[in-house]
Order: structure tokens, then sequence, then C-alpha cells
């Protein structure tokens, strides 16, 4: 049977509706560098994504109550703060920026183009989802503890505000004072 050349191949649209991305939801994000690039396992690199990611936090209203960066991929956990936070925006432009950053030093490409991104439920726990992102360099091999990786974190403090509330986003491990 010959093929017809002029038929598409269509990707499926992976996306929610813009309108699920705008407001006071949860997310859980996964990115990954370009062809799996195990770039975050420099800590200049790492250093300029947390850079960007908090500056851009901040600016479009959300909160990164965990995350995560493996050699090859991010993981993080956020939060609208308000009811104009956009999520893929913050997304855009944190890639947008720290990709170009990226391609001044080293003359490549930093991103894959698509994201993985998931809203949470009602029922979805998001202590779980943090943890899932902090234990990730254990599952990996790349610590024993998640307290000896140190690219994993949270950019917020106790906020009992927060719907649902809840009670301290930093890591545990972090939460040590000094001996």
């Amino acid at each position: 049977m010959a093929q017809n050349s002029s038929m598409e191949f269509r990707h499926k649209n992976i996306r929610l509706s813009l309108d699920r991305y705008v407001g006071c939801e949860w997310y859980f994000v996964t990115f990954c560098g370009e062809n799996r690039e195990p770039v975050f396992r420099q800590r200049a690199y790492v250093e300029l994504f947390l850079s960007h990611a908090r500056t851009e936090a901040t600016t479009h209203g959300i909160a990164v109550h965990a995350y995560c960066l493996m050699p090859d991929h991010v993981h993080l956990l956020t939060q609208g703060l308000n009811p104009s936070s956009d999520l893929l925006r913050f997304l855009k432009l944190l890639k947008q920026k720290t990709g170009f950053e990226y391609k001044q030093k080293t003359g490549k490409q930093l991103w894959q183009k698509k994201s993985y991104d998931r809203v949470l439920r009602s029922g979805d726990s998001p202590e779980a989802v943090a943890w899932y992102i902090w234990m990730n360099p254990v599952r990996r091999g790349l610590c024993r503890k998640v307290e000896e990786y140190d690219f994993s974190g949270s950019f917020t403090e106790a906020k009992a505000r927060l719907n649902p509330p809840v009670q301290s986003w930093i890591p545990p491990w972090k939460d040590k004072a000094p001996t």
C-alpha cells in the first residue's frame, strides 16, 4: 500500500487549556536539557538556573516550594500566589533567559522544547510531591541521603496562609541550625 506523501504527522497537544495555568494552582513541572545533556553537574549552571528561577518566580507571583536539578533535567513544585500568576509565562521566560545565557557561553541549546506539567488535584499532597522531587537523586544513585545532594531545596519558608496551608517548605535537612 503506497503512503500518501501529502499526509501530515500531527503531534498531540499535551497542554491543558491556557486558563488552567493562571491562578493559584499547584503544579509539578519537569523539563529536560537538550539531548539530555548532563549540564547541571556543573555548579555554575545550577547557580545560573537558580538565580533566574528566583527572579522569575518573584516577578510572576510563583512560589517554588521544591526544586531539584538533576544532571539532565529539572523538577519543580510550584504554586501560583495570586489570580494573575501565570505558570506558562514563568516557565517560558525562565527557559528563555537561562537558555540565552547558556548559549552565549557554550554555543549550544540548553532546553528541549516541551516540558511535562501536572496540576495537583485537591486530593494530591504537595508534601508528597516535594519529597518525590527531593528523593530523585537518591533514587538515581547520585547520593545516599537527600541532605547529601546540593542541587535541591525550596525557595519558600513556612507559609501558613497558603491554600492548602503548608507547615514548612524548608527541606528538613536544611532547617538545622549549625552546632
